[in-house]
This record gives C-alpha cells, structure tokens and sequence, in this order.
C-alpha cells in the first residue's frame, strides 16, 4: 500500500484542454444491455482500474476493516498492526470460503468460518486446526490471503485488481493535484446512500458528463447557477480519460430574466452566513458571485477555512469531475459531493449507485448547513449507511432529480427505435466517455 503525498503546487490549473480526437460511431443502446458488453467491460475495465474502495476513516484503528464488493467480487480492506492500510480477496484460500460478510468491523484476527483458519490484519495465515495434518507440516508461515492493489489518496482507499496497471498517480494524471487541492482527507463524510438502480452504470456516468439535461431535469438551478454552455469551460483530459467542468455558481444564469425574489430567497441564507445582506443585491443579483467571493476571502479564517490555495471562482464556482471509469464529484472548499456508479454482479441492465456528501468541518464546529444538500449537518452523530431501491431513499435534491430519468432511460435504451444518439457539442465530454471504453476494450 502507498500513501500519496499532497502534491506541493498551490493552485488548481484552469488551463483549457486541448480537444482529443473523437469518433463518430453511433453509442449503440447495446451497450447498456448487453451480457456480452458487460463481461467484456469486466475482464478490460473493472479488472484493470483504479476504483475508490471506501474510505481511510473506516479503519483508523489496527484490526479494523471494510469490505467492498465490485462486480463478481470482494475486496477485504484492513489496517495491520504496523498501521498499514491493504487489500486483500475476501476469500479464505483454503477452500474458497468467503471470509468476511460484514460491510466493516474490527478484529484481531480474520476468521473462516467454515475450518477456522485465522489471518492477521497483514493477511498472514496465523492458526490451522489440526497443523500435524498437513503434508510438509503447517501451513502458516507459507500461506498468505491473495493481496490487491492499493492506494491510499484524498482519503480514500483506491485498490487495482491489476498486478500490472499504472500507478495510481499515473491513472489520474492531471486531475490528482486538483483533487489534492481541497484536502479531502480532512473532510468528514455525512452522507452515504446506496441505490440499486435498474439502470446500467454507464448512464451514470453520461448524466454526470454533460450539463445539457440541466434545464429541464433542474430547472430550479438556473436562479444561483449558470446553465449556458457558453459560460462554462468543458475539458477532456487524454489519454487518462477523465473530464472537467468549470461553472460558475452563486448567481443566477445570465439569460434568466427577473424572478429576483427566488434568487435571493434561495441564497439567503449564505449570503447571510457570510454576512452579507441579500436586499443589496435585489438591483442586480449577478453582482452575488463576485461579492461572496470578496466576503469568503476576507472572512474565511475568522470561520476557521483556510482559502490561501484557491482561486476566487473556486469559492462559488462547480468544478465537476469525471474520474474514469465510474466516479463524479463536485468539489467545493467547504463540502463535496461523490458519486460512484458501481456495474452490477450479473445484470448489465442494473447497477449499485453510491452518494456520498463530505463537509469540512471548522476547528470546534460539529454542525455545517449543507448547501447542496440543503440540510444542517452534524458530525456528532454516526453517519447512518442507507441502502434501498430506486425511490425509497433520497441522495439528495438534485441527485434525486437525476436518478428519477435513469430506469425511463434504461427502457428506451432497449428499444429498436433508439439509433445511436444525436449529441450536441457540449456533450463531447459523453463521447470521450465512450471512446475511452472502447480503448480499454481493445487493450
């Protein structure tokens, strides 16, 4: 396991990406439904990338370990004796047993239930019952738990079922020190809803690299966001196969006309926070952006955030990414929305869909209202893992509003009807998502 340093540069580069060449082919609804597709992405993609298995706050402690099931899979994270964080197979290598069922837990050793084969943290096979029995004497000492790849970055655990894959730092190229930037590793996550979506996962990933779907799927961002495409920045960054969208935030779309009222109404409550009153904006609500900017700079440290690294559009500005293959996230300084979309063990038409909020929680604050999430927030509580179908729990406002598209869209991806797509420019970003699937398919 190697654990990244925080890269030493101070400020994000905003410079545009040069666009890669992108195909024509149509996106073929196949894709999505297909078996065939589906063990194809499995034995070229979930095999060979970097995934974000959990989190390093999940085992702080020696003993302490979380599982993570990818596909046909699962991976046993733990944390050794020595404090080192590994990843392991979750599967006892005496009989093919799986060892561990629970989603996390702490133990000094790792117990098979079915012979009680016991392994350390570290993965070292400890005690056998009946060790005369073995041919060449006991086992242990010679038998390890298959180890897996890992990484720890930004707070997180990433693991690699590819002996052979890049390093991790090479995987994320260009996007890891604009992770690093917000010192994810110091915020807490509050948030963590598990969908099963009946919706495969690649239409997760699509919704999440376009904003052209924005008007209509949230129509209510268009008062504290911009929603043209003229006024944001989309890149492409190859080969890695990742993508960037820089929007800016805190201020209605510039073609929105009026509707004053909603805008301040909506952002209040900030405005206020950062001691700002929202009646001086009633003239001109676009002036709020630059005003929030001014007010989080001069205000920052006194509310315990440190805004030295960063641009002023990143205090109200989106800066969505897409980390291929499966995780989007937005990031701010105060708080951070991520989003995996996991490929389901068997069904291409279905998927496990993960939204997880972090906060950054000043020096001695235990509570933060959330504006993304739109609720107030509070560290001192457990955060409670909640599991369900599409429906029966919410992600949140504007999640929520995304996943109610993608089972509807799953269907007419079926349909004969359905040709390949028309995209429009500001959907490139779907393209190279495609482009590069069929990269890494053809090795």
């Amino acid at each position: 396991m190697a654990t990244l340093a925080r890269p030493t540069n101070d400020r994000i580069d905003k410079t545009a990406q040069p666009r890669p060449p992108l195909s024509t082919d149509p996106i073929s609804g196949e894709r999505y439904w297909s078996s065939e597709f589906m063990q194809r992405e499995w034995d070229h993609i979930w095999t060979k990338a970097w995934l974000i298995g959990g989190l390093v706050e999940q085992i702080p402690n020696a003993g302490d370990y979380f599982t993570y099931e990818i596909g046909r899979e699962s991976i046993l994270v733990t944390r050794g004796e020595d404090g080192q964080v590994r990843a392991f197979y979750n599967v006892c290598p005496h009989r093919g047993n799986r060892l561990v069922e629970a989603e996390q837990g702490h133990a000094k050793t790792i117990a098979c239930a079915y012979h009680g084969w016991r392994f350390a943290p570290e993965g070292d096979l400890k005690f056998v019952p009946c060790p005369e029995d073995f041919a060449g004497g006991t086992p242990c000492g010679r038998v390890k738990l298959s180890e897996v790849r890992c990484e720890v970055f930004a707070g997180f655990v990433w693991v690699n079922l590819d002996p052979q894959a890049p390093t991790l730092a090479e995987h994320l190229g260009p996007v890891m020190p604009q992770i690093a930037c917000y010192q994810m590793e110091q915020m807490r996550r509050t948030h963590w809803v598990t969908l099963e979506g009946d919706f495969n996962w690649k239409i997760v990933q699509d919704n999440f690299n376009e904003s052209y779907h924005l008007p209509f799927v949230h129509p209510q961002t268009r008062y504290i966001m911009e929603q043209s495409y003229k006024d944001c920045q989309f890149d492409m960054y190859h080969p890695q196969g990742h993508a960037r969208m820089l929007m800016p935030g805190s201020r209605p779309s510039r073609a929105l006309a009026g509707h004053t009222d909603t805008v301040l109404a909506m952002m209040e409550r900030e405005l206020r926070y950062w001691d700002l009153d929202p009646e001086q904006f009633r003239s001109d609500p676009l002036a709020i952006r630059a005003a929030l900017q001014d007010a989080k700079r001069a205000g920052g440290a006194a509310k315990g955030y440190d805004y030295s690294q960063f641009h002023d559009d990143q205090l109200t500005d989106h800066y969505h990414y897409t980390v291929f293959p499966n995780i989007s996230f937005s990031l701010k300084p105060d708080g951070c929305i991520w989003l995996r979309a996991d490929p389901h063990p068997t069904d291409p038409e279905q998927c496990v869909f993960d939204m997880w909020y972090f906060t950054w929680f000043p020096e001695g604050k235990d509570q933060y209202y959330s504006y993304s999430m739109g609720e107030l927030v509070d560290l001192s509580k457990p955060v409670e893992h909640k599991r369900g179908k599409v429906g029966e729990l919410s992600c949140g406002p504007g999640i929520d509003q995304d996943v109610s598209v993608w089972s509807n869209q799953q269907k007419g991806l079926r349909s004969r009807g359905y040709q390949g797509g028309v995209l429009a420019g500001q959907e490139n970003r779907v393209r190279y998502f495609h482009d590069t699937i069929d990269r890494w398919l053809a090795g």
